[in-house]
């Protein structure tokens, strides 16, 4: 696949974690990755996947027939992973859309179930962050993604909440425009949450962070 076509499009990968979405845009030239048993959340949205990752620990015997029969016969879109491992089925199947030219991310069925589960998908967008990439978890009222040394902007029909988590000791320099509580420079760390439930106001709005990274989290 060209890189013209690949620079605008998405890697959207189904976790089996909570999911409360009906359906997903996917477009031409996007990639879809099933999670282990994000694979069962493809099924009820009707998306065939490209791949099937992961130790297959969360999927019952029916569908693990399914997948046998997929192996058998189109083994390239099925990687079976040891259920002891390093990676996460997630980190598995973002370092394949890596692998394959993505450097957009959509994470589905990632929050809920195991809070550890929920913690490592969201190191998973730090992950995505520091090899270059965009990386959003994604639910249906929630948004997650994570920035680093740069600035995030918000156009002026953003409605809800904008909430900021310092990943790493410290972030520096951080600044909020446009938005009901503002900052100007300000430090943010990790054991002070004093970013939670800002607003959005109307306005354009805009997040600097000069040093370090953040989690933005939006809800609507």
């Amino acid at each position: 696949m060209g890189e013209d076509i690949l620079e605008n499009a998405t890697c959207f990968i189904i976790g089996a974690g909570d999911m409360t979405v009906t359906e997903i845009d996917r477009k031409e030239g996007d990639m879809c990755i099933a999670a282990d048993g994000g694979y069962l959340y493809c099924k009820i949205l009707g998306i065939e996947p490209d791949l099937v990752i992961g130790d297959m620990d969360s999927l019952d015997g029916d569908v693990r027939g399914e997948i046998d029969r997929m192996r058998r016969e189109v083994p390239e879109k099925v990687r079976v992973l040891p259920a002891e491992k390093d990676d996460t089925d997630m980190l598995a199947a973002i370092k394949e859309g890596f692998a394959a030219g993505y450097r957009k991310f959509c994470l589905y069925g990632a929050l809920g179930g195991r809070v550890e589960h929920t913690i490592a998908n969201i190191q998973c967008l730090g992950y995505i962050k520091n090899h270059g990439a965009k990386g959003y978890l994604m639910d249906g009222n929630l948004m997650m993604t994570v920035i680093r040394d740069e600035t995030a902007r918000f156009q002026e029909s953003m409605e809800g909440y904008l909430s900021l988590f310092c990943l790493g000791e410290r972030a520096e320099g951080v600044t909020i425009r446009g938005m009901k509580y503002l900052l100007d420079g300000a430090v943010l760390t990790n054991d002070f949450p004093i970013g939670i439930s800002n607003e959005f106001t109307g306005e354009q709005g805009s997040v600097t962070v000069e040093k370090g990274m953040l989690l933005i989290v939006i809800t609507w």
